[in-house]
């Protein structure tokens, strides 16, 4: 922005740095430095650092910004170019129409997960309209808590933003999240907290199925989990947003990509009650991994791998029989 602001001085005179010229300066700056979606991204940073909703943004494009405002912004935007995740310099992501905290120990929301919020709720709400209450879900590797927040939040009677008709009739649901990492439960609880479900879920720290309880064996109408499955030899090709700065341990799995789902998968029909839906997203060239997991678990049934809203094999449905 110092360099434009001297040439516009230059050509034009001291135009002012409005919402409308920082958007499109930002997105140009991101764009030649090959950062993925530079135009979202130059919102999201001019909307933090304003204070200002994407809506904002555009009512007010002519505001103009203040001199503090402008030294923020031109910090953010620095590392930014250096393929620093927006979401952890803003300290948030959107998912599922709701805002989620995030931070360097948790990987970021996408929209591809969205899907397996859908398959959730859509599987809870069958298990709900058979008499079963509460409906009961474990999450493995629950991160932000993006994925068990959602699922709580639209068994409740949140609507997703921009979603047509009433409510349907709230369930009453109990969850189970785990992870790894301790410190990354914080800021699960912290996301539930702010989207009024925390009351209906349970945070546990341990590696897969460890912190679940004995008699919580059968017990679980969904297990859903997005773990670690990027292979070895595709960790090279992941943009350099992804894996400079997003923790390699929930992402990478292992030389197939299977290291943690494997065991998931072979495990999921212990936890699951009878009838109970496994889903587990996974990457697109795991297709046939995954299938042979499941396949060699003779516990489960209905087994198929999913595309995503963008074409690529990305979800992994089976029940239990």
């Amino acid at each position: 922005m110092r360099a434009a602001a001297e040439h516009d001085s230059a050509g034009k005179g001291a135009e002012s740095w409005t919402t409308r010229r920082l958007v499109r300066w930002i997105d140009g700056h991101l764009s030649a430095r090959g950062v993925d979606s530079p135009r979202v991204c130059a919102e999201m940073l001019v909307g933090h650092v304003l204070g200002a909703d994407r809506m904002q943004l555009y009512m007010e494009a002519d505001r103009p910004a203040a001199a503090g405002e402008l030294e923020r912004l031109r910090a953010l935007v620095a590392r930014a170019a250096k393929h620093e995740p927006v979401q952890y310099l803003v300290g948030e992501a959107w998912f599922w129409s709701k805002r989620f905290a995030v931070g360097p120990s948790t990987l970021i929301p996408r929209p591809a997960t969205e899907h397996l919020v859908e398959e959730a709720v859509a599987a809870l709400r069958a298990t709900a309209a058979t008499g079963a209450s509460p409906v009961r879900m474990l999450e493995v590797g629950t991160g932000t808590g993006c994925i068990a927040s959602c699922v709580a939040a639209a068994l409740r009677g949140q609507r997703r933003g921009g979603e047509p008709g009433a409510a349907p009739p709230p369930v009453d649901v109990r969850i189970v999240a785990t992870d790894l990492v301790p410190a990354v439960l914080d800021l699960a609880r912290a996301n539930a907290e702010a989207h009024g479900v925390a009351g209906f879920m349970e945070f546990r720290a341990g590696d897969l199925y460890a912190p679940l309880h004995a008699d919580e064996r059968g017990g679980f109408h969904v297990l859903a989990s997005n773990p670690p499955y990027v292979r070895d030899d595709e960790w090279e090709e992941m943009a350099p947003n992804v894996r400079d700065h997003e923790p390699r341990s929930a992402l990478a799995g292992g030389p197939r990509g299977m290291d943690v789902l494997a065991p998931l998968i072979s495990g999921a029909h212990e936890w699951l009650a009878p009838g109970g839906t496994l889903l587990c997203e996974i990457g697109h060239r795991q297709h046939d991994d995954v299938l042979e997991a499941a396949n060699a678990n003779r516990e489960l049934r209905a087994i198929e791998v999913r595309k995503d809203f963008e074409g690529f094999w990305r979800l992994l449905v089976a029940r239990r029989a």
